[in-house]
Formats: structure tokens, C-alpha cells, sequence
């Protein structure tokens, strides 16, 4: 019997409509167009204006896309994972209500965090189920309201993130393609570093946490660059090495989308050219847990089947990695 594989098979994603400029960042706190594109990249984010839908929308909206997209009856689907950074509320897992709303009533579900990582560790998770050979079809989605968690009077955070949701869907392949190698790392003396700090079991909310507005991301900017910058190019050259393939061997560079710098320097390691590294962080900023499957649809018509792809990504944590996977399909 054929060794089995988890290969990607359909790519669904959804973007609210609201755009926040650089501009208009440039009228709510003291930063600049200019500034802010040429440190990060970015020129604008999606923002989910509606303060009575939360993450679960963005990852209804992208799962659906994928299901119309696929002509695929929900009830097929076995399991539906959800990496989320802002999940709609503690305890509760957002992932189950989704595949509810879905229709994907024969499904388990549950919710991942691993920060910016949540959808890399979520493929290497998806593909375990497939490779178990129980499990036919495994709807992975990265979904996360980060406007949620931001202080639009901190210039050090609210410029760098957006609003947004990707899926895709792992099947069964016994052809060679799909996820062909991982390298996942972690280190959990980074935690200072890129965090919120109260909500938690060590700091439960109280007035004065919301006062001294402990519930928003903090970021040391400098620590996380620089961690990011040499851990995501390491990993993306280890998996290389690992499975001997030269840059011409790799179509493309599916990077998470954090800021440009690090991308550029994860594509310089790698000896890519720019043609090869997928970005749209221009447009959406750093969505989180969104950003690679949101490249994935992006750019699903240039993909074709037998691509080397490889995945890249850092999160608070810290949590890293390089995912190698072989594209199923043409579009």
C-alpha cells in the first residue's frame, strides 16, 4: 500500500471590508506613512468594525468560502481545527461553535494557540490525523480579530496588525504530494516579549488590570525582530538542507506575513529570488494566525501541482518553524 500523505486540497479565505490606511493611522496616533512602510511593509489592514462579531465570523466566512469553493458537503468533514490567537471567549471553544455554524455536524473540533505559529502547527496536526489514515478530510482554519486585543494609542502595536481568516482542506494523497517535512521549535523564555498580560489564570481580570490596560498586546518590538529575523531564516534553510533542495528546487516561499524585513532576510538565506516569496502584508498587515493561508488564496492560480513550497513562521512564546509540502493541484 501507498504511503499516505496529507496534502492540501482547497483553499477558502475571507477579508472584511473596512481598510485602515497608513493615512488614517497617521490622524490617531504619532507615526507616519512613510515611517511605517518603510520599517514594516505595510500600507494598510482589513478591520472587523462590528463590535458584536468576533473571530468565529472571520472563520465562518473563510471555511463557507471554501466549501462553495469545493462544492463539499460539510457533513464529510471529520475534523475542524482552529488556530486563533483572540478565540470569542475563554473556556469555550471557539472552533466547536464553528463547525456547528458550518453544518459540519459530524465533525470534532477544538482550537490551537501558538500565537503567529497557529496555523504552521496546526498543518503539522492536520497531517497527523490524515496520516493515521482515520481521518478523510481535515478543514484547517487561521482566524483572528486582532483589532480586538489592540490599543489604538500604542504606535508600536496597532500599526503592525489586521483582521482576517484563511481554511484550507487536507485529504489523504498517496501521489508524494502534500506535507513532505516539518521543523517546529520553541522557547519559552520569549513569553516576556510579545504577550497580554492579564486575562490569564496569573493575572484574572480586575478593575485595575483594565484600567492600567493589561488586556492589550504588548510587544517588545526590538527583542521580537530579532529573534524572528535569525529563527525564521534558520528554520527555513534547516528544512532545505533536510530534504537537499537548492533554491531552484523551491517554487515558493510561503512566509509569515510580520514585516517585511524578516521576510526579505528568510528569502535572502534561502537564495530566493523575490519572484518566489509570497507577500501581501502590504494589504492586510501581520492578520496572525490568517496570514499564510490568506497567501495561499492569494496567490492558489499561480500555484501548480508538484510545487515545492516552503512555509515559514514566528509567534509569541516563542514558536517557530518550517513546514516543506509538494502543491496537489492546479487551480
Amino acid at each position: 500500500m501507498s504511503k499516505i500523505t496529507a496534502a492540501i486540497t482547497a483553499v477558502g479565505a475571507y477579508l472584511p471590508d473596512f481598510r485602515l490606511t497608513n493615512k488614517v493611522l497617521e490622524t490617531m496616533v504619532d507615526t507616519s506613512d512613510e515611517w511605517i512602510t518603510t520599517r514594516t511593509g505595510i500600507q494598510e489592514r482589513r478591520i472587523l468594525k462590528d463590535k458584536d462579531k468576533g473571530t468565529s465570523y472571520l472563520a465562518i466566512k473563510a471555511a463557507e468560502d471554501l466549501i462553495a469553493k469545493q462544492n463539499l458537503d460539510p457533513k464529510e468533514i471529520d475534523l475542524v481545527l482552529l488556530g486563533t490567537a483572540t478565540p470569542d471567549m475563554p473556556v469555550a471553544s471557539t472552533a466547536v461553535y464553528v463547525a456547528s455554524k458550518i453544518g459540519a455536524t459530524n465533525a470534532f473540533a477544538y482550537d490551537l494557540q501558538a500565537a503567529c505559529s497557529n496555523f504552521l502547527y496546526g498543518m503539522s496536526t492536520a497531517a497527523r490525523y490524515i496520516e493515521s489514515g482515520r481521518y478523510k478530510k481535515v478543514l484547517l482554519i487561521g482566524a483572528d480579530k486582532m483589532s480586538s486585543i489592540l490599543d489604538y494609542t500604542d504606535r508600536t502595536t496597532c500599526i503592525i496588525f489586521g483582521d482576517g481568516a484563511g481554511a484550507v482542506l487536507f485529504e489523504p494523497n498517496t501521489e508524494g504530494f502534500g506535507l513532505i517535512d516539518e521543523y517546529l521549535r520553541s522557547d519559552g523564555t520569549g513569553r516576556e516579549y510579545l504577550k497580554i498580560e492579564a486575562g490569564g489564570s496569573l493575572m484574572p481580570p480586575s478593575e485595575e488590570t483594565v484600567k492600567n490596560k493589561k488586556h492589550f498586546v504588548f510587544q517588545d518590538g526590538k527583542s521580537v525582530f530579532k529573534f524572528a529575523v535569525s529563527n525564521m531564516a534558520d528554520v527555513a534553510a534547516k528544512i532545505m538542507e533536510r530534504n537537499d533542495l537548492t533554491h531552484d528546487d523551491v517554487q515558493w516561499l510561503v512566509p509569515h506575513q510580520a514585516n517585511k524585513r524578516i521576510i526579505d532576510a528568510t528569502a535572502r538565506r534561502m537564495e530566493l529570488e523575490e519572484a518566489k516569496v509570497m507577500m501581501n502584508i502590504e494589504r492586510y498587515g501581520n492578520t496572525t494566525s490568517a496570514t499564510l493561508p490568506l497567501l495561499l488564496h492569494d496567490y492558489e492560480k499561480q500555484l501548480k501541482k508538484g510545487d515545492n513550497l516552503v512555509f515559514a513562521a514566528f509567534g509569541g512564546g516563542f514558536t517557530w518553524g518550517a513546514i516543506y509540502l509538494k502543491w496537489a493541484y492546479n487551480s
